[in-house]
């Protein structure tokens, strides 16, 4: 008889998804928010698994809220992940993808062919693309390849002359002058990051305001812990970064992936988007937005949401439960938070104080979720209200989907730029002229 791990995708399907769970929430009761409601766990062999179908944008775009126009403004990337605004207005995109974790189990077998499916087929980038908008027309009518032979980049961050890019594997930097459109000599490595298994590969990274460090979003090697804490050395966390040394050392620990990270400009205050744990029911754990103090501890894998305790876990840890922090603010569970930056008052009264979030969407639920970037209001410096739907459509009325949203960026000349890793798309969002955009 064959092993499990070697018997037809298929069949596994056939056998193993009738296992699943079909319980998705229907209370109406609201898991994001400051206080959201958090059901009791559920437990059993699989998860819900349910990722939306691929389909073409064809003639459609994105929808966007009455006065407001969105149009694509760069086609044909190669998994366009994260951006960064130089300071002449340029773009740069990171693309490229990355992980190589095995499969431990039959689940997760099948996890990689359902996300799979819900993915592009285009090759990983491996790269850095400049856009270019030249006559400040909204077109840009320069795309060209910065730098390339990168491996799977995410994070991007300039700070003076010195341009940084998290690759999967390390941190490394060019010289960078501005208005170039290629780098002038190939990447040096700053520090090397976390690289082994790398089931969660995302190397979110933003600069401090004052330029003296990086900080670095490291993903657990697991969902929790399945494969010992020995794999989950150094990750989990957020690294800082001398830049001057390369020097580096935990900031905040217990936040299983944060995939974003950026500064709140008003404050210097660092914040991050963290994709939470699955298989405790289709609405736990939420993934979340919080702002990221040095020292503080955010629960995983021990606990969720402060000091929830995963009963998953052994050995258990009683005192690191009684010192994790509650995050500040939920995003809802499996939306699956990638992108994040601080919104301008250029994009209109009503979008003036706030983040912006893309959430790429779910997998593990029966009825997907994300798939779109809403706004989350602020009022003195913190969240504060329900988020609000400022890019849709990415989820069809069909049930297909026709793109993902990655990475968001504010462009205080009045606009919202988003990364659509599946259309291979970067959206812009623009308040239309003398159109009330201030609600």
């Amino acid at each position: 008889m064959k092993p499990l791990f070697r018997w037809p995708v298929t069949v596994l399907l056939g056998l193993l998804l009738s296992a699943c769970t079909d319980n998705d929430d229907a209370r109406g009761e609201a898991n994001y928010g400051l206080n959201p409601v958090l059901p009791e766990p559920q437990y059993g062999l699989l998860p819900d698994m349910n990722i939306a179908e691929p389909a073409p944008w064809g003639n459609l775009t994105p929808q966007v809220p009455e006065g407001y126009s969105i149009a694509a403004i760069a086609t044909d990337l190669k998994v366009p992940r994260q951006m960064l605004l130089l300071p002449n207005g340029d773009i740069l995109v990171a693309e490229g993808k990355g992980g190589n974790a095995p499969a431990l189990k039959p689940k997760d077998v099948i996890a990689g062919y359902i996300k799979a499916s819900g993915t592009t087929a285009v090759e990983s980038g491996d790269r850095l693309t400049l856009l270019r908008d030249a006559d400040g027309d909204g077109r840009y009518e320069l795309q060209t390849v910065f730098a390339d032979n990168l491996n799977a980049p995410y994070g991007l961050a300039l700070i003076n002359n010195t341009l940084y890019v998290a690759n999967q594997d390390a941190v490394v930097y060019f010289a960078y002058r501005e208005g170039q459109t290629q780098a002038a000599s190939a990447a040096k490595t700053l520090t090397g990051l976390p690289a082994e298994i790398n089931h969660h590969w995302t190397k979110a990274m933003t600069a401090s305001a004052d330029g003296r460090f990086l900080y670095v979003g490291i993903g657990s090697n697991s969902n929790i812990t399945e494969r010992g804490m020995i794999a989950e050395a150094g990750r989990a966390m957020i690294w800082q970064i001398d830049v001057s040394t390369g020097a580096h050392r935990p900031y905040a620990t217990g936040l299983r992936n944060p995939t974003a990270l950026t500064i709140q400009p008003q404050t210097s205050q660092l914040w991050a988007v963290v994709n939470e744990r699955d298989e405790l029911g289709p609405d736990l754990v939420p993934d979340y937005l919080t702002s990221v103090k040095d020292g503080t501890f955010y629960g995983w894998p021990y606990s969720y949401w402060g000091q929830n305790v995963d009963q998953r876990v052994r050995p258990q840890n009683p005192e690191r439960v009684a010192a994790a922090i509650k995050p500040d603010y939920a995003l809802g569970a499996h939306v699956a938070a990638l992108g994040l930056d601080f919104s301008d008052p250029a994009l209109g009264e009503r979008y003036a104080d706030g983040a912006f979030v893309g959430m790429h969407g779910s997998w593990n639920r029966k009825k997907p979720v994300g798939y779109k970037v809403v706004f989350v209001p602020f009022s003195a410096g913190s969240p504060a209200g329900a988020p609000v739907d400022f890019v849709t459509g990415f989820l069809g009325t069909d049930g297909k989907t026709r793109g993902r949203p990655v990475g968001v960026l504010v462009d205080p000349a009045g606009a919202l730029l988003v990364a659509d890793d599946l259309a291979n798309v970067i959206w812009r969002v623009t308040p239309d002229a003398g159109a009330g955009a201030a609600d």
